[in-house]
């Protein structure tokens, strides 16, 4: 059976957010969606699936942005997959892999009314993205990867399970915030404290206790145990080749440490028909809060949508 966990009704993060759920793998478990926008038969949806234990939050600002592009309407969905945010866990930690989260967007989007869709992927979300091409390509019309491609970096999920670890057996509130400072502030450079704090608030809440409480299942973390340092992890090319099905968009942060540079330049040679951007100054995930890299995905969508549709969008 599915495994609930409780987020607090005012988190601060979600306050803009109000989700409802969908039922996933035959009905014993509950994503999250929050569409913002109106689905319509006019115009493709962007479909934001976040990081491996990230969720809907980390496109905030992506979505006020775009919608005020689209003129006000324009439907984004973003999701909470099982074991992030609001969603219910998985029963078995093991059902945690990219090709579930890729069965379940397949079977949340027909539930919405959703036939095609842009699916942007940030991260293990990318991944889900390249999984459901290969499975579902009717439903992708095109494709925008962030930080994601088929070679994980191994030293990003190492940095990634000790930083977590640390910060969540701080005790004290005070402490536990200056942690995620000092783990934030590297990826993040020159950003005020108080947007750290912000950030911090996306992934944890801190306790009555003064502890950081993950606002995920802690199981995804466990998962990771077994990857060391300098392992060199199985690239998934055919995954990424996939994508082939529709338009595609490649972006990544300049200091991020889950897609090499040289992966992100290979993805390049094999798809030269991509736009390829990099987002300076930050790291992984991205803020999605310049003008600039919102403008280009906006632009990338419209044209998408008015090729796929025939249609002036």
């Amino acid at each position: 059976m599915a495994r609930k966990r409780t987020i607090p009704d005012d988190h601060p993060a979600f306050a803009a957010l109000p989700v409802t759920r969908v039922s996933v793998s035959a009905g014993h478990l509950r994503a999250a969606v929050h569409i913002s926008g109106r689905l319509s038969s006019q115009r493709l949806p962007v479909v934001c699936i976040p990081g491996y234990q990230r969720n809907m939050s980390d496109f905030t600002e992506f979505t006020a942005y775009f919608q005020r592009m689209g003129g006000g309407n324009w439907p984004v969905v973003l999701l909470d997959l099982p074991g992030r945010g609001r969603a219910d866990d998985r029963a078995r930690p093991q059902d945690y892999n990219s090709l579930a989260d890729a069965r379940d967007v397949a079977s949340i989007l027909p539930a919405l009314g959703i036939e095609r869709a842009v699916i942007l992927g940030q991260g293990h979300g990318g991944q889900v993205a390249m999984a459901l091409a290969k499975d579902h390509p009717l439903l992708v019309a095109g494709t925008v990867l962030l930080d994601a491609g088929p070679v994980t970096d191994s030293r990003g999920i190492v940095r990634l399970r000790s930083n977590l670890k640390h910060v969540e057996s701080l005790r004290g509130s005070k402490f536990v915030t200056a942690g995620f400072r000092r783990m934030l502030s590297g990826d993040y450079p020159g950003l005020p404290e108080a947007r750290l704090d912000g950030l911090m608030g996306r992934s944890h809440v801190i306790d009555r206790r003064g502890r950081a409480r993950p606002l995920y299942d802690a199981r995804l973390i466990e998962a990771l145990g077994s990857i060391n340092f300098d392992d060199v992890l199985v690239a998934q090319w055919p995954l990424f080749d996939a994508l082939r099905c529709a338009p595609l968009m490649l972006l990544r942060t300049q200091l991020t440490d889950q897609l090499r540079r040289e992966t992100f330049d290979e993805m390049q040679r094999r798809r030269p028909d991509a736009l390829a951007l990099t987002i300076a100054g930050q790291g992984s995930p991205a803020l999605f809060d310049q003008r600039d890299e919102i403008e280009a995905v906006a632009d990338f969508v419209i044209r998408t949508s008015r090729a796929a549709l025939g249609r002036a969008a």
